[in-house]
């Protein structure tokens, strides 16, 4: 028969070893959304800075009040014909956690199912939700047998 202090003291350190484990965890899933805050913009902007123009000769057929998503360098982005024949173009990372959003023709916004972000699907301004910034636009030139989509062009 064990004496009582010595089996007392092994629910003890599985207790401080099991609490020990979830705070890693917790600390963790609080750290991961703060590094991606705080991540250098040098890499995202090499990220985007190999390419700077794609074309879409799929995207003519497009009707009208649909999206095309598409690959825009290493990034996902959206290519969206409205009703009133304007084209926009956005990259689709949500600026909150950097999810894919997606194009809601019948509410005419773009939405972030990870955390309800809400967007203007015309200018890709945040509207609601967690989003800090708006998404980043795109440049949409016509021709008659594609689209081209750039980006913007820096002002001084």
């Amino acid at each position: 028969m064990q004496p009582p202090e010595q089996g007392f003291s092994n629910r003890r350190n599985f207790v401080r070893v099991a609490a020990g484990g979830i705070g890693l965890c917790y600390a963790a899933a609080l750290g991961y959304p703060v590094y991606r805050y705080l991540e250098s913009p040098i890499e995202k902007v090499q990220s985007l800075a190999v390419v700077s123009e794609v074309s879409l000769p799929e995207a003519r057929k497009l009707p009208l009040g649909a999206a095309l998503m598409f690959k825009f360098g290493s990034r996902p982005a959206m290519l969206i014909h409205h009703p009133d024949d304007q084209w926009v173009a956005l990259i689709a990372v949500c600026t909150h956690l950097g999810c894919t959003v997606q194009y809601q023709g019948d509410k005419d916004r773009i939405y972030c199912a990870c955390h309800g972000g809400v967007y203007n699907a015309r200018t890709g301004g945040n509207v609601s939700g967690p989003p800090p910034k708006p998404l980043q636009r795109l440049e949409v030139k016509l021709t008659e047998t594609t689209v081209v989509v750039s980006r913007l062009p820096k002002t001084a």
